[in-house]
C-alpha cells in the first residue's frame, strides 16, 4: 500500500471530498463531486479516471466509493483539516469562514509531529467547530434531526454544519454572527411550508432559508 503522504494534494482533495460527501449523506457521484469542487466536469471525469487507475476509489455503476487506500488519504486529509480549524478558531480566534478557508491549506502539509501537538494543546477534541466529528477520536454524535423538522415552538440545540453548508458561500459568516452554532439553544418562530423559517437565539429573532434547515442538525 502506497503511502498516503507520497500522494498529489489533488487526490486528496477528492478523498477529502468523496469522504465529506458520504457524511452528509450525499450520493457520491460526478456531479456532486463537480459541484463541490467547483470544476468542470470533464476534470473531474479524468481524475476520477485516474484515481480509479491508483487504486484509490472504485466506480461501481457510477457510484464512487474510497477503497482502503482512498480511505487512509481521506481519514488523514479530513482529520488535519478539523484539528487545524478548531486550532485557528480556539486559539487564534479566527472567524469561522477565514478558519474553513486556512485549513484547506494546512491540511496537506501538516506533519503528524504538528498534528499531534495541536490536537494536545487543544486537550484532544472530538468535533471541529462546525460539530463535525475528527476521524480518530471515536466520537459518537447525538441522536439529531434536521432543523426544517422542528414545528413553530419547539426548541432546539445545534448539534452540527455539514460540511455542505460549510461549502456555501456566505453561509459560514450567517450562521457564525447569528450564533447558529454547535452548542447554541434556540426556538422555533415561525415555520413556512417552503421550509423557510424563523428562529430565536439569545433573544435575536434570524430568518433562515430552506437550504440551510434542510440541512442543519440539531437536537430536541
Amino acid at each position: 500500500m502506497p503511502n498516503p503522504g507520497e500522494h498529489h494534494p489533488a487526490f486528496e482533495e477528492y478523498c477529502e471530498c468523496i469522504f465529506d460527501l458520504r457524511e452528509d449523506d450525499v450520493d457520491i457521484i460526478q456531479a456532486r463531486i463537480a459541484e463541490r469542487l467547483r470544476v468542470s466536469r470533464p476534470s473531474v471525469s479524468e481524475m476520477i479516471k485516474r484515481m480509479a487507475e491508483e487504486k484509490i476509489i472504485l466506480v461501481v455503476g457510477g457510484k464512487i466509493s474510497l477503497t482502503d487506500i482512498g480511505e487512509e488519504i481521506a481519514v488523514r486529509v479530513v482529520r488535519r483539516h478539523r484539528i487545524a480549524e478548531r486550532f485557528m478558531t480556539d486559539v487564534l480566534g479566527l472567524s469561522w469562514s477565514l478558519a474553513h478557508q486556512e485549513a484547506g491549506r494546512w491540511e496537506h502539509v501538516m506533519s503528524e509531529a504538528v498534528e499531534t501537538a495541536m490536537a494536545r494543546v487543544l486537550g484532544d477534541p472530538t468535533t471541529c467547530p462546525h460539530g463535525n466529528p475528527i476521524p480518530g477520536t471515536n466520537y459518537e454524535p447525538p441522536a439529531a434531526v434536521r432543523l426544517s423538522e422542528l414545528s413553530s415552538g419547539q426548541e432546539f440545540t445545534v448539534s452540527r454544519i455539514p460540511e455542505e453548508l460549510e461549502f456555501t458561500p456566505g453561509m459560514l459568516e450567517f450562521l457564525e454572527k447569528s450564533h447558529l452554532v454547535p452548542g447554541s439553544h434556540g426556538t422555533v418562530r415561525r415555520n413556512s411550508r417552503l421550509g423557510e423559517m424563523t428562529v430565536e437565539v439569545d433573544g435575536h429573532e434570524i430568518d433562515v432559508d430552506a437550504f440551510a434547515t434542510a440541512r442543519m442538525l440539531v437536537t430536541i
